[in-house]
């Protein structure tokens, strides 16, 4: 295929229009601002974006399962399931997650993190990438567990914390949730970020104050936002204000189903804390199953209703609505596309720590591996499409 000059379009968070040439392997080559490229356009065969977005695919930090399969409760025999999983996802938008593990024996998450490891490592192209793990637990507040098993809950004991991580690196747990005021001198967060675990904070019972200083010893990350922590308060404002406040690269996680947290409050959110917020999915095994129904998690049973999880006893634990689908209902609810894809996209790998510049992951990136955006002002829908040039 000869080279494609491509033209008329923006990248998130990036100001004016942008163009680059598509070569013959079907890789984004030269990508810069438009500037009087007309002589170029002469050359080559042109394609005009029509002011749609080119953003890398999506990152999802917190998904416990998808299409019947949970990575907390995986067996040896439902790899395969997984592996087709994966490449469904893949087909959703999604390059890449972290498996996310809630709070269970030590054992358990053992055998978990091993049984990811092998599927991580025979992976095809075709599939979203695994990325290191989410540990979401088992170093929780009792009082925030929501969803968790309370028999499981602990604080951090540094012995217990090395024989879970013996054998594992950052490449088996990339990210670990645990409650900051239960590890006051932060010797497990601590330890955590010399392994290279990002430190996220949550399910926690944490004032502003001892937030701070967990973000300030190297936590980078609040997990779900406004769920299973204080609330904002004017005179207790907690761990979303010291997130919000803190410098540093510290980033907020927020489910955008509309229901875990109420849409003005996913906006407002955005606007405190200016490019910081991180979409996740938050989803369960039911997710890319029928919506509704019953479905088991372990030995207990979860409700889904109109993409929200419930246990039995009425607690939230997650959503069946996709990253991407979320990305969608923040940019109608805020009118801003820009934020929404940048939060899906580019921010979970800022927080993973492999860059914030779009740029950097879209040049010389596979176009078929990328997402094309276009959003609809007048009725506030912003939707996406594997970028495909027609014949």
């Amino acid at each position: 295929m000869a080279d494609v000059y491509c033209s008329h379009l923006r990248l998130p968070g990036e100001p004016g229009f942008w163009c680059f040439r598509l070569d013959g392997q079907g890789l984004v080559r030269d990508l810069r601002p438009e500037v009087g490229d007309a002589a170029e356009a002469r050359h080559h065969r042109h394609w005009h974006w029509q002011g749609d977005w080119l953003s890398p695919a999506a990152v999802d930090l917190q998904i416990n399962g998808l299409r019947g399969l949970w990575f907390g409760h995986l067996e040896a025999g439902q790899l395969g399931r997984l592996h087709q999983a994966l490449a469904w996802l893949r087909r959703q938008g999604v390059d890449a997650v972290c498996p996310t593990l809630i709070t269970a024996p030590v054992a358990r998450l053992r055998r978990s993190l091993a049984l990811l490891r092998r599927v991580r490592q025979r992976q095809s192209a075709e599939e979203t990438r695994l990325l290191g793990a989410h540990l979401e637990g088992p170093f929780l507040a009792e009082s925030r567990r929501g969803a968790h098993p309370r028999r499981h809950v602990q604080p951090p004991d540094p012995g217990q914390l090395k024989q879970l991580m013996q054998g594992f690196s950052a490449e088996d747990v990339a990210l670990l949730t645990m409650a900051p005021e239960l590890d006051p001198r932060h010797g497990a967060l601590t330890w955590l970020a010399e392994q290279g675990i990002v430190v996220s904070l949550g399910h926690t019972e944490a004032s502003q104050a001892q937030a701070a200083a967990a973000f300030a010893a190297g936590a980078r990350l609040l997990t779900h936002t406004f769920n299973a922590m204080p609330p904002l308060h004017h005179r207790a404002p907690g761990p979303v204000a010291a997130a919000c406040m803190a410098s540093g690269p510290v980033f907020l996680g927020l489910i955008a189903d509309g229901i875990h947290v109420d849409p003005a409050v996913a906006v407002l959110l955005t606007r405190m804390a200016p490019g910081r917020v991180v979409l996740v999915s938050d989803a369960l095994a039911p997710y890319g199953l029928a919506e509704e129904g019953r479905y088991p998690w372990g030995k207990r049973w979860i409700t889904v209703r109109q993409g929200v999880c419930r246990l039995e006893d009425g607690v939230m634990g997650g959503t069946t609505v996709g990253i991407l689908e979320g990305a969608a209902r923040l940019a109608r609810w805020g009118r801003n596309p820009d934020e929404a894809i940048l939060a899906a996209t580019v921010r979970p790998r800022a927080a993973l720590g492999r860059g914030d510049s779009v740029v950097q992951h879209l040049q010389d990136a596979a176009l078929p591996q990328l997402l094309r955006w276009r959003w609809q002002p007048e009725t506030g829908r912003l939707s996406w499409a594997t970028p495909r040039l027609s014949a």
